[in-house]
């Protein structure tokens, strides 16, 4: 199948049902982008992925994607999986399915406890952690938190890195480039990836970043969705399309697209 007709056809129908029995989060909708609604995942739902992702939340540009893990911070951790040999074995999930504001997140965080949210979101890590699953990884805090609390990870080793949007360059790359050291000893790399390639470097840099492959993204979105070079080439470097302008982000999205040459 060519790139051009490849595309995420949506979730298998257990995956889509939990999805749309996710809990209310309307008693903790100051803590979210909570008029936006929620987005679940990115990658294979279909019990073939090797890798689990845990992150955070879905972003601005998640939104618009319907998918996590597209923006800025996606794109380093497919830039990560990519030095692993993956290319389309893997599934990246949150701890949260709403955008969660940065300033709120102590309150954001007693979502992690409320009893009918842990209950749910420990269900999907499990329908998620097939038996292909060798790692799990858990990027940032919340992530961590939520794993921490996920009974069904037992068996599986869980590795706690930086999150991708980490204002500490070195740490991460510290981080990452040990963790990818001994994922390369853990994971089976896909049929044409590539697990032998240069690992991080003092710091991430525009080679350490991957396009989100198409099959990833649902079906008509633009070429430019997932692939950010064009805004980090800028001067200064830009590192989203998408944003959310104050006073009105609750309720407002700016997109911006390159322009056609």
């Amino acid at each position: 199948m060519s790139n051009a007709v490849e595309f995420d056809p949506g979730p298998p129908a257990a995956f889509a049902q939990h999805f749309a029995s996710v809990p209310d989060y309307a008693p903790f909708k100051n803590f979210f982008w909570y008029d936006w609604g929620p987005v679940f995942y990115r990658g294979r739902l279909d019990g073939s992925a090797r890798v689990l992702c845990i992150a955070s939340d879905p972003g601005a540009t998640e939104r618009v994607a319907l998918r996590t893990l597209v923006g800025d911070a996606g794109q380093r951790v497919q830039g990560f999986l990519a030095k692993l040999g993956l290319v389309r074995s893997y599934l990246c999930l949150n701890a949260f399915a709403y955008a969660l504001i940065p300033s709120q997140s102590a309150g954001g965080d007693d979502v992690l406890d409320e009893p009918a949210h842990l209950a749910w979101r420990n269900a999907l890590f499990d329908m998620a952690k097939g038996p292909q699953v060798q790692a799990v990884i858990a990027f940032g805090a919340q992530a961590q938190r939520a794993v921490a609390k996920w009974p069904g990870k037992a068996g599986t080793q869980v590795f706690k890195l930086p999150h991708p949007s980490s204002h500490d360059p070195q740490v991460l790359a510290n981080a990452w480039r040990a963790a990818v050291v001994t994922l390369r000893g853990i994971v089976t790399a896909d049929a044409g990836g590539n697990a032998t390639g240069a690992n991080y470097g003092a710091q991430l840099v525009e080679a350490d970043y991957a396009v989100i492959p198409r099959r990833d993204l649902p079906f008509g979105v633009p070429a430019f969705m997932g692939d950010d070079r064009w805004l980090r080439a800028m001067a200064p470097p830009q590192f989203a399309s998408v944003s959310r302008p104050h006073p009105d982000d609750r309720h407002t999205l700016i997109w911006k697209a390159p322009k056609s040459n």
